[in-house]
């Protein structure tokens, strides 16, 4: 049996601990959470800066993720099927709802965020491409466990942990709003997630009918909301978006 190389794992854990928590890092941190010599650390540190893998601050001296991982993360994404489908359908659903739009995929026990469309209007926002999202609160995690069958293990096995007073921990409610999900063709999360953040979600399949992803808005819930329920326009709206892009990746009208 092959024998895993030790130098490119040590690498791999620093570019996730770089990529999560603190935005920077010193030397003392990486070694310590890592559990490596200052030298060792130093000397992948040093590698992965050459490649541009990594960036150091010239003032404070801490490391950061660098661009060379944005262009290679930016050519997986381009090459990706359902975001190339998805692209045109997620521009029209942001223009026509006034929302942010986020297209998902199952990744170990959450969401990635594969492709990210801004509010159009003049706020200031955040690209959120590459960002998780937990699979058990949010409208694109509960699409996903209740289409895929992979998804819903993972669900299940997850830390479904509360983030709001909202939130739905427990395995048989859980599992109730799974089968709603299923039966009403989408998924919605209001303050489960986020204060204030509410979201519609639907799956999107392909030429086998099989779910591959789910696009959904986020928005505040007194734009999204309409006495007390989410607004039929943009549940309509998401889930168009969801059955154009199925189309597009080959799945029969539905």
């Amino acid at each position: 049996m092959a024998r895993n190389i030790q130098s490119l794992e040590r690498a791999a854990a620093m570019l996730r601990l770089l990529g999560g928590g603190e935005r920077r890092l010193g030397l003392s941190d990486i070694a310590s959470s890592l559990g490596l010599a200052k030298g060792t650390a130093h000397g992948i540190l040093r590698t992965l800066q050459q490649e541009g893998f990594v960036e150091q601050d010239d003032i404070s001296g801490r490391y950061q993720l660098g661009a060379e991982l944005l262009r290679l993360g930016t050519t997986y994404l381009d090459v990706h099927e359902l975001r190339a489908r998805a692209l045109v359908w997620t521009d029209d659903l942001a223009r026509a709802s006034g929302e942010s739009v986020y297209l998902g995929v199952l990744h170990q026990q959450g969401v990635l965020i594969v492709h990210h469309v801004f509010r159009p209007d003049d706020s200031r926002q955040v690209l959120e491409i590459g960002a998780m999202q937990p699979l058990h609160s949010t409208a694109l995690g509960k699409v996903l466990s209740a289409y895929d069958p992979v998804a819903h293990s993972e669900a299940l096995e997850a830390d479904r942990k509360p983030f709001t007073d909202r939130t739905v921990c427990e395995l048989a409610d859980f599992e109730h709003i799974l089968d709603l999900t299923r039966a009403r063709g989408y998924a919605s999360d209001v303050e489960e997630t986020w204060e204030g953040v509410a979201s519609v979600a639907a799956p999107i399949h392909d030429r086998r009918r099989m779910p591959v992803g789910a696009v959904g808005i986020t928005g505040a819930v007194e734009r999204l909301g309409l006495d007390g329920s989410l607004r039929p326009d943009l549940i309509a709206a998401v889930r168009d978006c969801a059955r154009a892009v199925s189309r597009d990746l080959g799945a029969g009208r539905f």
